[in-house]
C-alpha cells in the first residue's frame, strides 16, 4: 500500500461523517478521496460544515458515481443510515473485494440473522456478508479485527457499557443478573435528519428517557455479554436524551460474584486496561464527566461502593460522536492496515 490510504467517507453529510472527516484530515497515513451524501450530493464540503472551508476537500457526489473498481480506495467508512447499508457494501464489495470496510451503523453487528430480523422488522439483506463481520470494539476483540476486510462498528451506548463490564464478566467478578444500565446521550446521537421531537423547544430545560424496554442496542449487549460470560446474559438498559450535543455517560449497577468488593472490581479494570491507549480507570471512589472527553477517543471509567452491601456503582463517559462512532471507526482503520493503533487519534479532551 501507498503511503497513505486512500478513504472514502459514505454519508459524509450527518454528524458521524463529518466527525470522521474531522479526525481523518489530520491523520497522517490518510488521504480523503470521495465524500458521499444523499440530498446534499453535489455540494461541496464547506457549503454543508463550514468549519471545512480551508479544506480542500471531495465534493460530495452521490454513491452510484463512484466506480469503486477504478477508484483504488484502500478504506470505506459506512455512516449511513441502519437498514440501508447492507446493500450497498454487498455492492461496493461485489465490484471492489479489496477494499476494506468499517461500518458505524448497526447492520453487520449481530452474528444472528434471526435476532437481527426480530429487532430490526425485516431479513438480512447481506447474510454471507453478516458471517465474516468482525465486531469492533477494539479493546476486546483486536484479534480479530486485524484479519478482518469488513468490521462492525459497535454502537455508542454499547461500546460504553461494554468496556466496563465485559472484563469484569470475562473474570467472572460480578453476578449476571440484576445488571442495571442507566445511560444518558447528547443530541448528537439522534443523527442529523430533522425532527420535531429533536427541535431546541422540544428537548431544551428537559430530560427523557426513550426506547424504554426494548430499545434496539439491547441486542448487541445481549450478545456481546453472553460472549464474555460464557452463557446467557440480559441486563436492564434504559437510555436518556439530555439536552447536550455530545457525550455518553453510563452509570452501571452491578453485585460482585463470590464476595468481589467493590475495590476487587476496581483492581480488575485498572489491571485490564493498564496499557490500553483509549481507556482510562479512575482513582477508586472517582466517577467521571462527559466533558472530561469530550472530542477525544478516550473513555473514562469511576468505581465506587454502593452502600448496600456486596454492590458496585459503575460510572462511564465517552463521546459519542468520537469513542462511540468515528475516532472508534478510525481506531478499527488503523488495525486493518496495520497502522499504530493510536494514529491520528491522540488528541486531548476539549474543555470547557
Amino acid at each position: 500500500m501507498a503511503s497513505k490510504a486512500k478513504i472514502a467517507v459514505l454519508g459524509a453529510s450527518g454528524y458521524t461523517g463529518a466527525e470522521l472527516v474531522r479526525l481523518l484530515l489530520r491523520h497522517p497515513r490518510a488521504d480523503l478521496v470521495a465524500l458521499t451524501a444523499d440530498r446534499k450530493a453535489g455540494q461541496q464540503m464547506r457549503a454543508v460544515f463550514p468549519q471545512f472551508s480551508p479544506f480542500a476537500l471531495p465534493p460530495l457526489v452521490s454513491i452510484e458515481s463512484i466506480d469503486w473498481a477504478a477508484a483504488g480506495i484502500d478504506v470505506a467508512f459506512c455512516a449511513l443510515p441502519h437498514g440501508t447499508t447492507q446493500t450497498v457494501i454487498r455492492d461496493l464489495l461485489a465490484k471492489a473485494p479489496q477494499i476494506k470496510v468499517i461500518d458505524l451503523s448497526a447492520d453487520f453487528r449481530l452474528h444472528d440473522l434471526a435476532a437481527y430480523e426480530r429487532w430490526y422488522g425485516h431479513p438480512h439483506q447481506a447474510p454471507e456478508l453478516q458471517k465474516e463481520a468482525a465486531y469492533g470494539l477494539v479493546e476486546i476483540h483486536r484479534r480479530e479485527i486485524r484479519k478482518a476486510r469488513l468490521v462492525a462498528n459497535p454502537g455508542c451506548y454499547t461500546t460504553g457499557a461494554q468496556l466496563p463490564l465485559t472484563p469484569l464478566l470475562k473474570a467472572k467478578a460480578i453476578e449476571t443478573e440484576g445488571i442495571v444500565i442507566d445511560a444518558k446521550s447528547g443530541m448528537t446521537g439522534a443523527g442529523r435528519a430533522a425532527k420535531e421531537a429533536m427541535l431546541f423547544s422540544e428537548v431544551s430545560e428537559g430530560f427523557h428517557a426513550y426506547g424504554v424496554g426494548h430499545h434496539r442496542h439491547m441486542a448487541e449487549l445481549d450478545q456481546e455479554f453472553s460472549l464474555a460470560a460464557g452463557k446467557d446474559v440480559v441486563v436492564t438498559f434504559t437510555p436518556h436524551l439530555v439536552p447536550m450535543n455530545r457525550g455518553i455517560l453510563s452509570t452501571i449497577y452491578v453485585k460482585g460474584g463470590r464476595e468481589r468488593t467493590a475495590q476487587d472490581l476496581h483492581a480488575i479494570l485498572a489491571e485490564f486496561y493498564a496499557k490500553a491507549d483509549f481507556v482510562h480507570v479512575l482513582a477508586f471512589g472517582e466517577t467521571p464527566q462527559t466533558r472530561h472527553v469530550r472530542g477525544s477517543n478516550m473513555t473514562f471509567i469511576g468505581v465506587a461502593k454502593d452502600r448496600v452491601p456486596g454492590r458496585a456503582i459503575i460510572v462511564s463517559a465517552l463521546d459519542n460522536l468520537v469513542k462511540g462512532a468515528s475516532g472508534q471507526a478510525i481506531q478499527n482503520m488503523n488495525l486493518v492496515l496495520g497502522y499504530p493503533e493510536t494514529t491520528g487519534l491522540d488528541q486531548v479532551a476539549l474543555f470547557p
